[in-house]
């Protein structure tokens, strides 16, 4: 069966869809982040590994302890934002694997791969994750300003220090 979507929907999820710098007033509410959530956890990943974590920022706190983290033509921007997602990933996402896959070995293949084939594994998913997440994020009505603009190591101590979630 074929399914097709309207050109309202495209043009909102890809063609006008631009990155945003500047943003409307108004907050971002938990339900609308954990909507966004909600439809990106469905799309596919190698496996189902999703190992995607996603940290939303939204309090002043939250921000200022991201600010030393950014790159200079990024703060402003990044201060001002209703909501700021870190998406990151998880070395040990094998461990959920039990849930998210039929194949009842999964987690032990995926456990006895190396570090750096997990990392890959880890980083290449979180990625497609991320645009997943841009898409679910515009689908609710969101705009969104995906950067890279930031310290990757600073972000792991501040937020993740002591995990396997980099």
């Amino acid at each position: 069966m074929t399914r097709v979507i309207n050109d309202d929907t495209l043009d909102v999820l890809f063609r006008s869809a631009r990155t945003h710098r500047t943003w409307r007033p108004e907050p971002v509410t938990k339900q609308l982040l954990m909507a966004v959530y909600d439809l990106m956890r469905w799309a596919p990943t190698t496996n189902n590994t999703s190992p995607t974590r996603i940290t939303y920022i939204v309090s002043p706190e939250a921000k200022e302890r991201l600010r030393p983290h950014l790159s200079k033509g990024n703060v402003d921007q990044t201060m001002l934002a209703p909501a700021t997602a870190i998406i990151a990933y998880d070395l040990a996402f094998y461990e959920v694997m039990p849930k998210l896959s039929p194949n009842p070995d999964s987690r032990d293949s995926w456990s006895k791969k190396s570090e750096a084939e997990l990392q890959e594994d880890a980083f290449r998913n979180s990625s497609l994750q991320g645009g997943y997440f841009i898409i679910a994020a515009r689908a609710v009505g969101l705009d969104c300003g995906p950067m890279s603009g930031f310290s990757n190591e600073g972000v792991d101590r501040e937020f993740f220090a002591g995990t396997q979630i980099k």
